[in-house]
């Protein structure tokens, strides 16, 4: 499906475009606010802030997650913080230092209007969760604290302790919940978006699951908002909760909305590694933990001595050693490649030399144990509990892990699909991390788009909407429905021997090896090649035991794994096409080499990513083209007015 992409990004200097686009949108009046009916999908950060939002506004919404409760959203998971350039410790912050520090961050593949407007008011984020009482981190005066993290050398991560994500959600839950009691805001929980319902071309309705009783109903409304976070699991292990999935999104995508840089996948550096087939997902340790912890591993290729026993003479340093400047805080992706070199070369530690050690001892002997767990407690606490040791005393094993998503639905300056009336927020569209999220900024760009970005930028979907909301007898919400019962009746009724968690498996083995933290034009080829059968088997061969009309936790997943078969191979596909390596996606053909100028100058180390801006400084944007025909690859030329792309440098 070939699609027109208009980013609608203003004109004017960069520094004014969200300004004057404030001002030149369209308004509604608080009156005719309540004639319209919004409905949000997702209650984490985004979905949460926007739901309660524009109910404060006055709209009438209805905010849908398969959680019991919003409360249980995955964005608890964020553990470091949020990024803010308040520039409290005085230290040379700034919003064009944030927005700078986030384009190259992505390796200026994001694009640049929308990075100066999340930075611009990352500033208003702060102040808003104080007000609704996040317990921050504060200074023995009662200030607000700050920390680094990767790819920045000022400190403006603002933090609670290891749990931040689950207190700015708490922030946001209590303003969602203030909307339900004044009836502003409807709640269904545990109700799982299955379908989306286009009328007239524009996004009218969703199609969705009672998750308890089977039901399947229709909910119509004059626009829809997707906040339905990222699509990690499709590599069965990571770091996301298990019920996070790309249903939503490739619902969407499937009725038109393009689909962008879903090869953008982000590997966190900092988890605890693999320990055996038995697990279901990975445990992610904090980027925090990089401020105060040094990544070393052995010299000595095969080295098994206890940690204790290596002298710091003997040991390997590796970030501080390649990247000094920005040392053990360089970006994830950086981080993560050069902790699968070291391991890669037998100088890994722990069972399967997968492994590096993230190291305290310097942290306890400056801050005492009792600085270290002011900071860090609940973390070390997980830790210690998962692993029975104590990370006080020895060093923790970490080891690079699937994590966050930045390829997601494309959206326009107003966040806005290429569907009229679909919005996209947070970690499920593309728009402002590029190839590679730096640190604590999932958390900033999740708040921004709910609380500061969709509630200005929607009226101008709306105005011009008044009075058109179809209702749910039209003919493509039942087409739409009828297309999720026969989906549902399929699943139960293939009655294979394999279970839905043995495909996943699989296709995750699959994407790890082959698009995972290094792709090849060879390997990708392999993935192509083994998906198509294993999704054929998975339709022959998956058995989904239970009813439809009943709880089914099985059923939910053959759901979820039956896209997952379908976007991963968008997601090969993507990797394939896209013949460069910028951020996390690391193509092994396009690296630096010793050779290169740029090595010999010391600007980057051998083995960097190398990007293509002359062919490739785009956006991909895939659209649907039916089942079984390749999708058309749409693009997005990238304009940098401000911010010339340069050789990305962390030395």
């Amino acid at each position: 499906m070939s699609v027109v992409l208009d980013s609608k990004v203003p004109s004017g200097p960069l520094e004014k475009k969200w300004e004057k686009h404030k001002f030149e949108s369209k308004l509604i009046n608080p009156a005719n606010r309540r004639k319209y009916e919004i409905i949000v999908v997702g209650s984490g950060l985004a979905g949460a802030s926007a739901a309660a939002s524009l109910g404060e506004m006055g709209y009438k919404v209805k905010c849908f997650c398969y959680q019991d409760s919003p409360r249980r959203a995955h964005s608890i998971a964020a553990q470091g913080g949020i990024n803010a350039a308040k520039n409290y410790p005085n230290d040379g912050d700034s919003v064009f230092r944030l927005f700078y520090d986030t384009i190259k961050g992505g390796d200026f593949r994001s694009r640049e209007a929308n990075v100066y407007r999340l930075a611009e008011v990352s500033v208003n984020i702060i102040d808003q969760c104080v007000a609704q009482g996040v317990p921050f981190a504060r200074e023995y005066g009662g200030l607000l604290a700050n920390r680094s993290f990767g790819g920045a050398q000022v400190s403006r991560t603002f933090y609670a302790r290891g749990q931040t994500g689950q207190q700015l959600l708490l922030g946001a839950y209590s303003a969602l919940c203030r909307q339900i009691a004044e009836g502003s805001v409807e709640m269904y929980p545990r109700t799982e978006m299955l379908d989306l319902v286009v009328v007239d071309g524009h996004a009218k309705g969703i199609v969705v699951r009672d998750m308890v009783t089977g039901a399947i109903t229709s909910h119509a409304a004059d626009c829809v908002i997707m906040a339905t976070g990222g699509y990690g699991n499709v590599f069965y292990l990571s770091t996301n909760a298990k019920g996070c999935n790309v249903t939503a999104a490739y619902r969407a995508y499937k009725r038109g909305a393009t689909f962008a840089n879903p090869c953008y996948t982000q590997i966190h550096p900092t988890c605890i590694p693999v320990s055996g087939d038995y697990q279901s997902k990975l445990t992610l340790m904090s980027e925090s933990l990089r401020n105060d912890g040094r990544c070393w591993v052995p010299k000595k290729k095969g080295d098994q001595r206890p940690p204790s026993e290596i002298s710091d003479g003997e040991r390997d340093y590796y970030l501080e050693r390649k990247y000094p400047s920005f040392g053990n805080l360089a970006p994830r992706d950086i981080a993560s490649r050069s902790a699968k070199e070291v391991c890669d070369e037998g100088r890994g530690v722990g069972p399967g030399g997968l492994g590096v050690y993230l190291d305290f001892a310097d942290a306890v002997k400056r801050l005492g144990v009792a600085g270290v767990k002011e900071r860090y407690v609940n973390l070390f606490d997980m830790y210690h509990q998962i692993t029975s040791e104590d990370p006080y005393k020895v060093p923790m094993r970490v080891y690079p892990a699937v994590h966050y998503t930045m390829g997601g639905l494309w959206v326009d300056y107003d966040l806005m699909s290429n569907i009229p009336g679909l919005f996209v927020l947070g970690e499920a569209n593309f728009s402002d991390h590029g190839a590679n999220r730096l640190g604590a900024s999932a958390l900033m760009q999740g708040l921004a788009d709910g609380y500061f970005v969709v509630p200005y930028t929607i009226g101008n979907y709306l105005a011009p909407q008044i009075g058109k909301r179809p209702g749910t007898d039209r003919p493509e919400f039942k087409q739409a429905e009828e297309s999720v019962r026969e989906r549902t009746k399929r699943f139960l009724g293939i009655k294979g021997k394999r279970s839905v968690d043995h495909f996943h498996r699989e296709l995750g083995r699959i994407v790890w090896d082959y698009c995972g933290m290094a792709r090849s034009e060879k390997s990708l080829q392999r993935a192509l090649a083994q998906i198509p059968p294993l999704r054929e088997e998975f339709w022959k061969n998956v058995n989904v035991p239970g009813e439809g009309e009943a709880l089914n936790v099985s059923l939910e997943k053959a759901g979820r794994v039956a896209d997952f078969l379908e976007f991963g191979e968008l997601m090969c596909l993507d990797a394939l096409e896209r013949r460069e390596s910028c951020g996390g996606h690391f193509r092994e053909e396009f690296q630096y080499t010793a050779k290169d100028a740029e090595v010999r100058e010391g600007k980057v180390c051998e083995g960097d990513v190398r990007r293509d801006d002359e062919n490739f400084q785009h956006v991909a944007a895939w659209g649907y083209n039916g089942d079984g025909a390749k999708p058309e690859r749409n693009v997005e030329p990238l304009v940098f007015e401000t911010v010339h792309p340069s050789v990305r440098s962390y030395k």
